[in-house]
């Protein structure tokens, strides 16, 4: 199971994970710490593999003149069991780690697409708008009704001027 393990997490292309599922901000940067991590562990677990597991304590006693402290540490080297650990906690954390991350990149997903499909009818509506020199009185009223309820009240004011136009497009008066 362990060799499965080790070499399922050997064939796991990050940069297609990210580009295939479009991950960006938070989503991305998750996925890069815990690749990042991945390799950490992955390069300790190779260096400690490859150091030598074996003292040769008969070097040592021929070394040091004290003889005692030798045996005193072949003894504890002996004796010494290493710490097992329960990895499962860890493993329900990826896989936690794993259905928030899918999660966000489903959520970030649908989002774009709508973004998208709005995008797509607004360039739509820009391609089939005819020209403002072309557009009549009543099309604009109909699409925009309150335009044609300001000017009846200025008209209604005895007021002919929109407000800030000469301001914004100057005096035609003398044209």
């Amino acid at each position: 199971m362990a060799a499965a393990g080790r070499s399922a997490a050997l064939k796991i292309d990050w940069n297609k994970i990210s580009s295939s599922l479009g991950l960006k901000g938070q989503t991305a940067a998750s996925l890069q710490a815990f690749k990042k991590r991945n390799d950490d562990a992955r390069r300790k677990v190779n260096t400690l593999s490859q150091a030598p597991q074996t003292v040769d304590f008969a070097a040592y006693r021929d070394t040091l003149s004290n003889t005692t402290i030798v045996d005193e540490i072949e003894a504890q080297f002996k004796n010494f069991k290493p710490q097992t650990y329960d990895v499962g906690r860890q493993i329900k954390a990826i896989e936690a780690f794993e259905a928030q991350a899918v999660k966000s990149a489903e959520e970030t997903k649908g989002k774009v697409d709508m973004e998208m499909k709005d995008l797509e009818k607004t360039l739509k509506n820009i391609a089939e708008t005819r020209p403002w020199e072309q557009i009549t009185v009543d099309e604009v009223v109909a699409a925009r009704p309150d335009i044609d309820k300001r000017t009846e009240e200025l008209v209604s004011q005895g007021r002919w001027m929109v407000p800030g136009y000469k301001e914004k497009f100057g005096d035609l008066s003398i044209l």
